[in-house]
């Protein structure tokens, strides 16, 4: 416990007299100050100080707060000198009361200027410095010391050319130190200045440096003014010393850190922190921890023998370095990826197939194709996933398929939209050279699903783009070779990671934009869009009960009949799936929700064709029928589009003119092309088809396609286009109740093409009885179920010879 406490005189003023009892006590503090004509008592009181000295001449302030100080503070207020002598406490640790042997035998002989009394019976003392005293002898312990002390004279010659040249080195360093240390004030440049004592320079200097108790009493004993002059001046070298390392340091520090001044200093600053607290073994607790991650993670040799590596240089890099995260990072990544955790997969060929019929009407080339693997499978274990690619337009349920896929495999799912990817990191990853690298979607998929061999489903595979980034589909070709994706690198992970377990399932509305590279690694199955019995059914089992439960009227007595599902199919949607179907029938289930929550509805609701336009509004699309008679130049052709199949009516007219052509229709290069063919075709063959020559050098020719707003291409309207010509020359109209389809070529031949089956339900619903198909396509029309092909009569036809004889009257 401390008696008294001295601090700097600069920084304690008295209180205000509001806060104690002010005791004002005069002096001569000039004369007091040099020691001029000064006389004390032979026994004076000693006031022990723990924890600082204090010097001749400075005012100090003193706190005094035990019963046996403010008894001695007492007794020399009431004495005519008011004189005491300070001295520092040898130990400043002592326990209790010091004594006589505790205290130091050379003091500073005081007297009290001033005292403040406050409430809580402390005493506020300002004292001044009068001299050195040496303590001769105790007289007195109780109630406090008392000794008899006599004074100390400076040894020294001031006006010697060492003391002068002293003094001027003191003041020199001292100014330089109050200049470069934030803790003393500038104002003592000046104090330092002005002093003409060499002593009072010495104990001025030494109060105010940063010296330890024993340091400064080394000082109050040393009588002669050179020797105390260097040992101050020895402390003030040390303190502009230390300024100067650490400004180095300060100055050295900020240079490195450079970009990353900031934090830099925070992570050094934390570690430190860390360091004080003793929390740096947590960091090695955590390095052992994610061993023992990775030893749990199965990893192969290679990827164990890199993760030791990166552990190693984990050890040995310094928490607060940027690195430290980097190869940390990597390391989680590491330890976190399904090396050898795999799905048990359910090998049950009945219950797979229940599964995908529960989930999908219809697709049985698909759904053929799953069972087929899965029976594969429950015989060979450790067979490879197979690449599939589904082809169909939107809205068939290609991603949905894929779900219920992964569901009758009992494997996790994982999908990745390929839509509108342009950086091939964002397959493989970016290296770990570069700021916040991450590994590709690839290893990021199956680090969240947790297996080795989930269904991956790459969404939009048709829709990849390529720029100065590099181009995705190039890099997908490892992915999708069964050959290589065993050994599959991630640019990021830097070692192989075996994807030959991932059943992989790449869907596209086209596969003509897919590079021939990659498409030769998929097995592509075709999903063609539903007729409208299909879309009738699948309405029926799926969409209705499903929208009717999101819009709230499951417990609702309510139905679309038939009629009014073929109504909504046909009039209010145009898509080869159901997409818009659904929408559609939410729409009609939002309206039944309504009319509920406002009138309390609970008569049974059965929606036909006559409500839809009540709830839904007019008819969207009005269905393209075909014209039972026609003049010449009119030929119905049967075209494929994204939605679905279509017809389409080709007109061709003649006006006098010098055998020009004109084309209008927003046609393409390529369906422009067959109509050049078919012009030359049928000009070639004039006499055969009875046209005299003349009409085409005489007379301009217009061609023109109706819906002239969408752009319409490809070479299946060949057929068509031929037909419509020879009808035009020939005057012949082409048989009413017919379309067609095909490619031509300059030698008569007809050729195959793609979208058969979307054509012919296109020609059903328009009415059509006939269609004239291409010979090499009679295998797509066997492959289609017969009852969509009811009421209609196929022609296959090889030449354009063959065609005309079908098609025109």
């Amino acid at each position: 416990m401390s008696d008294e406490h001295a601090r700097e005189p600069e920084e304690i003023r008295p209180s205000h007299p509001t806060s104690g009892t002010e005791i004002e006590v005069g002096t001569d503090l000039d004369e007091e100050a040099h020691g001029v004509g000064l006389e004390w008592p032979a026994v004076l009181p000693v006031l022990p100080l723990k924890n600082t000295v204090l010097f001749p001449h400075l005012l100090s302030p003193l706190l005094v707060n035990t019963q046996r100080s403010q008894a001695l503070i007492d007794e020399v207020l009431v004495r005519p000198d008011r004189m005491m002598v300070a001295a520092a406490v040898r130990d400043p640790g002592l326990e209790g009361s010091p004594g006589p042997d505790d205290v130091h035998r050379v003091g500073t002989l005081l007297r009290v200027v001033k005292m403040l009394k406050f409430p809580d019976q402390s005493y506020r003392l300002l004292v001044q410095g009068v001299g050195r005293v040496q303590i001769d002898a105790f007289e007195a312990s109780e109630p406090f010391l008392r000794a008899t002390v006599t004074g100390i004279d400076d040894e020294g010659d001031y006006d010697s050319v060492e003391m002068t040249a002293m003094v001027r080195n003191v003041v020199g360093q001292f100014s330089e130190l109050v200049s470069e240390s934030p803790r003393l004030s500038a104002e003592l440049q000046l104090v330092a200045g002005n002093i003409e004592d060499p002593s009072q320079l010495a104990d001025m200097v030494a109060h105010h440096i940063d010296l330890d108790v024993a340091g400064k009493q080394s000082v109050l004993e040393e009588r002669d003014v050179a020797e105390r002059l260097k040992l101050v001046l020895s402390q003030i070298d040390k303190e502009n010393d230390a300024l100067r390392i650490e400004t180095e340091i300060k100055e050295k520090v900020q240079n490195e850190m450079g970009r990353t001044q900031r934090d830099y200093m925070l992570r050094q600053q934390l570690e430190a922190i860390r360091r004080e607290l003793g929390e740096s073994e947590e960091g090695e607790e955590g390095i052992e921890e994610l061993r023992e991650r990775i030893d749990q993670a199965g990893l192969p040799e290679e990827a164990l023998k890199q993760a030791t590596r990166e552990l190693e240089r984990l050890a040995q890099t310094p928490a607060a370095a940027a690195e430290h995260a980097v190869i940390r990072t990597y390391l989680e990544w590491l330890a976190d990826l399904p090396w050898n955790k795999s799905s048990e997969d359910s090998v049950h060929v009945a219950e797979a197939r229940r599964i995908l019929d529960e989930d999908h009407y219809g697709l049985e080339k698909v759904k053929e194709r799953i069972v087929e693997f899965i029976a594969v499978l429950s015989l060979k274990k450790d067979l490879k996933g197979p690449i599939l690619c589904f082809v169909g337009p939107p809205g068939t349920g290609k991603t949905s398929l894929g779900r219920s896929i992964a569901r009758a495999l009992g494997r996790e799912f994982s999908r990745l939209s390929l839509g509108g990817v342009r950086d091939e990191a964002e397959i493989r990853g970016h290296r770990r050279t570069y700021v916040g690298a991450m590994p590709g979607r690839i290893v990021q998929n199956l680090r969240k699903v947790g297996t080795r061999n989930p269904v991956f489903m790459l969404d939009e595979i048709d829709k990849v783009g390529t720029d100065v980034r590099g181009d995705p589909s190039s890099a997908l070709l490892e992915v999708l070779d069964p050959e290589q994706n065993v050994d599959f690198s991630d640019h990021y992970l830097e070692v192989p990671f075996d994807l030959s377990q991932v059943l992989f399932i790449a869907t596209a509305n086209l596969i003509d934009p897919v590079p021939a590279a990659l498409r030769d690694r998929m097995e592509v199955i075709e999903l063609p869009g539903y007729t409208l019995e299909e879309k009738v059914e699948i309405a029926r089992q799926y969409l209705l009960p499903r929208q009717t439960v999101q819009n709230g009227i499951a417990d609702v007595d309510f139905d679309v009949t038939d009629d009014g599902l073929r109504a909504l199919c046909e009039s209010y949607t145009r898509e080869a799936g159901v997409r818009n179907l659904e929408r559609e029938i939410g729409s009609v289930c939002r309206k039944v929700a309504l009319r509920v929550a406002e009138e309390g509805l609970v008569a049974p609701v059965r929606v036909g064709p006559d409500d839809l336009e009540e709830l839904l509004g007019p008819v969207k699309y009005e269905p393209e029928l075909a014209e039972e008679g026609g003049r010449p130049g009119v030929a119905v052709g049967l075209a494929w589009t994204p939605a679905g199949g279509d017809i389409l009516f080709i007109e061709s007219s003649q006006m006098p003119g010098r055998g020009e052509l004109k084309l209008t229709g927003s046609l393409g290069d390529v369906m422009r092309e067959s109509v050049e063919a078919a012009r030359s075709w049928v000009r070639g063959h004039a006499d055969q088809l009875s046209i005299d020559s003349k009409s085409f050098e005489e007379s301009d020719v217009h061609v023109h396609v109706p819906s002239g707003a969408v752009p319409k291409d490809g070479p299946s309207a060949g057929v068509g286009m031929v037909t419509s010509l020879a009808s035009l020359f020939t005057g012949r109209p082409v048989t009413a109740g017919l379309a067609m389809t095909g490619e031509i070529t300059l030698r008569g031949k007809v050729l195959p093409v793609g979208g058969i089956k979307e054509k012919l339900l296109a020609a059903k619903r328009a009415g059509i009885r006939t269609v004239v198909l291409p010979e090499k396509n009679r295998r797509d029309a066997d492959e289609i179920p017969a009852p969509l092909l009811a009421g209609l009569d196929l022609r296959f036809v090889g030449t354009i010879d063959e065609a005309l004889a079908q098609t025109l009257s």
